[in-house]
C-alpha cells in the first residue's frame, strides 16, 4: 500500500501521472476524455476514467475528484490511494460493487489552481435546466462591487462595508449570498453559467457510457473548502428526499459518529444551493436507486476562503498583475483548498477509506 503522503501531489500534472499509473498498474480499464485547452505547464488536461471491476455490474460506486478546480489535489489524493489500496480493492470486489474513479471533473481550474471551468463557472451550480428561467440572487448583485473592487487588496474602506453587511444581515445570510449561486454576473463569484459547461456535457458522457446497467448507484464527490480543518463533513448529495437522505444516513453515519448533513435541513455548513452536480445521476441514470455524498474537508474559516476566491477572480479580471502578485494569489489559492501538512493527509485518507468501506457495505445490502 502507498503511503498516504506519497499518493498526494504538488500539481495537476503530477497527480494525473500518478492516478494514471495507480490505475494502470492495478488493471483498471482507462478512458481519457481530453480538454479543449493546455493546462498551466503546456500540459495535456483529461477527465480520466478508470473503471475497477465488472461493467455491467448492478452495484456502482463512483469516487470523483476536483469538481471544483483546486479542491483536486485532495481528491486526487485519494483516489490514488484508493487505486493501490488491496484491502480496499478486495472488499469492493467481494461484495460485487464496481468502482468508477473519475479523476479531475474540472482539469482547467485544477491544473491553474482555480475553483471555477475554463468558463469561469462553478461546475456545482451548472447543472441546471438551461431552457427555464434560471434561479436568481438577488443579494449576490449588491455585495458583487464590494466583493471584487478595482484595486488589491482592498482598502479598509471595502473591509468595512463587508463588516456592516455581515452585522446587519448575519454571517450565514452573507455566505448564502456569495456562495449560493448566480447566474447574471459572468465575471462574478459562483457563477452558475448560461449554459452547460465542457465538464458537465463530458460528464454525462461518462455516466451514459458507464453506468446504463447499473441499478444501485452510490457517488462519493471528494471537496474541500468548509468546516473544521481536517473534518470531512458528509452532505447529503441527493434530492430533498427523506428516504434519500435517510438511506445515506444509514449508510455513513458510522452510528452517529460521523453524521450525514443536508443542506435542506440546515444541518450543513454549506448553504442551500441548486444547480449540483450529482444532479446528473438522476437525469443520465433513471433506472437506477441513487444515494450519494460530498465528502468536504475543512481547511480554513470561511472568512478566509471567501477572501482567496475574492483575490482569484480579482486576478482573473486583471491579468496583468504583477508576476509576484500573481504567484502570491495563486499559493494563497492551493493553500486555502490544499493543507500541506502529513497531519491533514492522514486525516483525509482515513476518513475517506472510512466512507469507501461504508459505501460498499451500503450498496450490497
Amino acid at each position: 500500500m502507498i503511503s498516504a503522503q506519497a499518493a498526494f501531489a504538488p500539481t495537476y500534472a503530477r497527480a494525473r501521472v500518478q492516478f494514471l499509473e495507480a490505475a494502470a498498474t492495478a488493471g483498471m480499464a482507462i478512458t481519457s476524455h481530453n480538454h479543449p485547452l493546455p493546462g498551466r505547464e503546456g500540459e495535456t488536461l483529461a477527465m480520466d476514467v478508470a473503471l475497477d471491476g465488472d461493467p455491467d455490474a448492478e452495484r456502482l460506486l463512483i469516487v470523483s475528484s476536483a469538481c471544483h478546480g483546486a479542491e483536486g489535489f485532495c481528491g486526487s489524493g485519494v483516489q490514488v490511494f484508493a487505486a493501490h489500496d488491496a484491502e480496499w480493492r478486495a472488499h469492493a470486489r467481494a461484495a460485487g460493487v464496481t468502482v468508477l474513479y473519475i479523476h479531475a471533473l474540472n482539469p482547467h481550474g485544477f491544473s491553474w489552481v482555480r475553483r471555477v471551468t475554463h468558463e469561469n463557472v462553478d461546475l456545482n451550480r451548472n447543472f441546471q435546466d438551461f431552457s427555464q428561467p434560471l434561479p436568481q440572487n438577488p443579494a449576490y448583485a449588491e455585495l458583487h462591487a464590494l466583493l471584487l473592487p478595482e484595486t488589491w487588496p482592498p482598502g479598509p474602506d471595502n473591509q468595512a462595508a463587508l463588516d456592516v453587511y455581515v452585522a446587519t444581515q448575519g454571517p450565514a445570510r452573507y455566505q448564502a449570498a456569495v456562495t449560493q449561486g448566480q447566474h447574471a454576473v459572468a465575471d462574478g463569484l459562483f457563477f452558475g453559467g448560461t449554459a452547460p459547461t465542457w465538464s458537465n456535457l463530458t460528464l454525462r458522457q461518462v455516466l451514459r457510457s458507464q453506468a446504463q446497467k447499473t441499478r444501485r448507484l452510490a457517488w462519493i464527490d471528494l471537496h474541500t473548502g468548509l468546516g473544521p480543518r481536517g473534518v470531512g463533513e458528509r452532505i447529503c448529495a441527493c434530492h430533498d428526499d427523506p428516504a434519500a437522505l435517510a438511506r445515506a444516513r444509514r449508510w455513513w453515519d458510522g452510528n452517529g459518529q460521523t453524521p450525514v448533513t443536508s443542506i435542506y435541513d440546515g444541518s450543513s455548513t454549506s448553504a442551500r444551493l441548486t444547480g449540483l452536480m450529482w444532479g446528473a445521476a438522476y437525469e443520465e441514470c433513471p433506472q437506477a436507486e441513487y444515494t450519494g455524498i460530498a465528502l468536504e474537508y475543512g481547511t480554513l474559516p470561511i472568512a478566509d476562503v471567501i477572501h482567496a476566491l475574492r483575490a482569484d477572480h480579482w486576478l482573473h479580471q486583471h491579468p496583468e498583475a504583477p508576476a509576484a502578485q500573481q504567484q502570491a494569489i495563486q499559493q494563497q489559492m492551493q493553500d486555502t483548498f490544499y493543507v500541506n501538512t502529513d497531519a491533514w493527509r492522514a486525516q483525509v485518507v482515513v476518513q475517506a477509506r472510512q466512507a469507501l468501506f461504508q459505501a460498499v457495505d451500503g450498496l450490497s445490502r
